[in-house]
C-alpha cells in the first residue's frame, strides 16, 4: 500500500514541474489585478508572474521589459488562452539581450513589488506595477501546446478528422 502512494505521488508531482530557476522564491498569489488596485500594500511581496514579452528597453545600467501578463498554470507557463489584465513592467540589473527576449516570447518572472511607473501607451499613459526581477524563464517557442494532451486528442477519431484519412488504415471495400 506504501509503494502505490509513493508511485501515485511521484507520478502526480511530475505532472506539474515548475523550472528550477523559477522555484528560488515562495511567491505570492496576487493576481495584476489585486496589485494594482493596492500597490502600497504588495511593496515588497514576492510575486510569480508571467506573460508575454511587449518590449525590451536596454539602459546603461539595466532592462526594463514590458510584459503582457497572463495567468499561469500549475507549471508556471503564461496561459495566453486567457484573457489579460494588462501591464506591468520588470527592471533588472542584468542585460537580456533583445535577440533572445523577442517580442511575443513567452516568459515567467519571480520578484519582488518594487511600485508603480507610468508608461506610455500612444497618447494614453497608464500607470503599471514594477517587478524587481530575480528570475525569469524564457519558455521554448515549441512548448505552446494549449491542451494539457498531445494534439491528436482534440480530435473526435484521434490523430486525423475522419477515421478514414489515417495511412494506417485501410477500408474493406479497397
Amino acid at each position: 500500500m506504501l509503494r502505490l502512494l509513493l508511485l501515485s505521488s511521484m507520478l502526480l508531482s511530475a505532472c506539474a514541474h515548475v523550472p528550477t530557476v523559477l522555484q528560488s522564491i515562495t511567491a505570492s498569489n496576487a493576481t495584476l489585478s489585486q496589485v494594482s488596485q493596492n500597490i502600497d500594500y504588495y511593496k515588497g511581496v514576492p510575486i510569480r508572474w508571467g506573460g508575454t514579452i511587449i518590449d525590451v528597453e536596454n539602459e546603461i545600467d539595466f532592462t526594463r521589459l514590458q510584459i503582457l501578463y497572463y495567468p499561469l498554470n500549475k507549471s508556471a507557463q503564461p496561459q495566453t488562452y486567457q484573457t489579460s489584465e494588462g501591464r506591468f513592467v520588470v527592471i533588472t540589473p542584468t542585460f537580456l539581450d533583445p535577440a533572445v527576449y523577442k517580442k511575443n516570447a513567452e516568459v515567467s518572472v519571480t520578484g519582488l513589488i518594487k511600485g508603480v511607473t507610468s508608461i506610455a501607451i500612444g497618447k494614453k499613459t497608464l500607470s503599471v506595477p514594477v517587478v524587481d526581477m530575480q528570475a525569469i524563464y524564457l519558455w521554448p517557442e515549441e512548448n505552446k501546446n494549449y491542451s494539457n494532451y498531445p494534439p491528436y486528442f482534440n480530435y473526435p477519431y484521434g490523430r486525423f478528422n475522419y477515421p478514414y484519412y489515417s495511412p494506417y488504415y485501410t477500408p474493406w471495400w479497397y
